[in-house]
């Protein structure tokens, strides 16, 4: 089967010639992707020296839109997805390809807590992947891990639900636990990045905030609702007790409490309706 290596890069000029020189030394049969998100530096000249596909965007289009431009351009039967910083190491590759091997249609290099840079970002992406693990009933090692290995038919079904953006890896492995695709996940061990990180604390912090909404509502939405309606439907009755106790009354808030239960849980049984029609055409 023919595998593709697709590295999505923005500004990489620091690290993408040695990346570029091991991938081709222990991936020669493979056809190497650079998507050039908009660089300003040397990232596009220096694809120049191997012989590798170059694919460059006019201006930032985000790491999610790099990932879909090499996706659509992939001519492999398998994919593999790296970041070009210098995280992802080439030589993690056929261990994912191995497991692949096993029936799996994805495959995702997982961090440890010691991988991440920063124990901020640490703790987000133990939170998100306990969030992650509960929607779907497995266990989520790494829900944001950008390096994976797919099955290019499995992965392009889902193109169209991908975000522009960094929050792409999450959006994938939902999308592949609600179509009931098998997915794994291998330990690896990343070195610190090289060079500047494209992410803003703040900025991305409210986005990847989001991002724990989005995985509700793409993939289970009463998982996230049933709760919030059961916290107000509760606090309701909590307060309806304490006021007829107290005054023998059934107050306004009490009827606002209960109605926004039942209207919450609505929202959520919508919810997943269009959840499912979302769904329907993914063997297609």
């Amino acid at each position: 089967m023919k595998l593709s290596v697709i590295l999505p890069a923005r500004n990489e000029a620091a690290v993408i010639d040695s990346l570029l020189e091991e991938l081709s030394q222990r991936l020669p049969e493979a056809e190497v992707i650079v998507v050039d998100d908009g660089s300003t530096d040397d990232t596009a000249a220096l694809c120049g020296r191997y012989p590798v596909r170059l694919i460059s965007h006019p201006y930032s289009k985000g790491n999610g839109a790099a990932v879909k431009t090499g996706a659509r351009a992939a001519t492999g039967d398998i994919l593999v997805f790296m970041d070009a910083d210098g995280q992802h190491r080439p030589e993690d590759i056929p261990r994912l390809l191995a497991k692949l091997e096993e029936g799996y249609d994805m495959v995702v290099g997982a961090r440890g807590m010691g991988d991440h840079a920063g124990v901020h970002r640490g703790f987000a992406n133990a939170v998100f992947n306990r969030l992650a693990s509960w929607m779907v009933n497995h266990r989520v090692e790494d829900l944001t891990s950008g390096f994976r290995a797919v099955r290019a038919e499995r992965f392009r079904r889902f193109l169209y639900l991908l975000p522009n953006s960094f929050s792409y890896p999450t959006t994938c492995t939902m999308s592949f636990f609600r179509a009931g695709f098998s997915v794994a996940y291998v330990p690896v061990s990343m070195p610190p990045r090289i060079g500047q990180s494209h992410i803003r604390p703040f900025r991305d912090g409210v986005r990847f905030i989001l991002i724990i909404i989005k995985i509700g509502t793409l993939y289970s939405p009463l998982k996230l609702f049933l709760p919030i309606s059961g916290a107000f439907f509760t606090t309701g009755l909590a307060y309806y007790t304490y006021t007829y106790l107290t005054t023998h009354r059934f107050t306004n808030m009490s009827a606002l409490l209960f109605i926004t239960s039942v209207l919450v849980f609505l929202i959520g049984l919508v919810s997943e309706q269009i959840t499912m029609l979302t769904y329907k055409d993914s063997d297609q």
